[in-house]
């Protein structure tokens, strides 16, 4: 429902979100995710409404380099949530964990240069934003410039 609901919004920068996602796609996700975490290589984390348990979206940490201490950070939210901080406030909880609880040093966000909406998270989330990375992204087949944006703990104590 909420993958649905936020094709038009999501799909044109995350590969997964497409016309045709199904519930089957939901389940391989979420049932491969535990296996992630306890390997160490992705963290996932649902987002959920408090007072109606709603499904908002999704944050995770992955890409997970225990060499130099750092992650890349992603997240989407379902498009009747968007505006209200939903990202913002994941994000923050996210690196938090990233920098509590998996010793990381520094936490990546990555966004397509068009993907405006969600480099306003990264910098509501108190990222710094680095610099363009040429063609770091492939969505579609298509390479794309992005957005490097960073989190490190001083800043989530902004």
């Amino acid at each position: 429902e909420a993958v649905r609901e936020s094709i038009a919004e999501v799909s044109p920068w995350l590969p997964w979100c497409h016309e045709n996602y199904s519930i089957e796609e939901s389940r391989e996700f979420v049932s491969t995710r535990g296996k992630s975490a306890a390997d160490g290589e992705w963290y996932s984390f649902a987002v959920f409404e408090k007072e109606s348990g709603k499904f908002l979206g999704g944050v995770g940490l992955n890409f997970i380099n225990r060499v130099h201490l750092l992650a890349n950070l992603g997240y989407w939210v379902r498009s009747s949530s968007v505006g209200r901080g939903v990202a913002t406030s994941a994000t923050r909880l996210a690196a938090r964990f990233g920098f509590e609880e998996l010793g990381l040093h520094r936490i990546e966000i990555v966004a397509a240069v068009g993907n405006i909406a969600s480099q306003r998270v990264a910098e509501k989330a108190g990222a710094l934003r680095e610099g363009v990375v040429r063609k770091r992204l492939l969505i579609r087949g298509e390479s794309q410039d992005a957005l490097l944006f960073s989190l490190v703990p001083e800043d989530l104590a902004k």
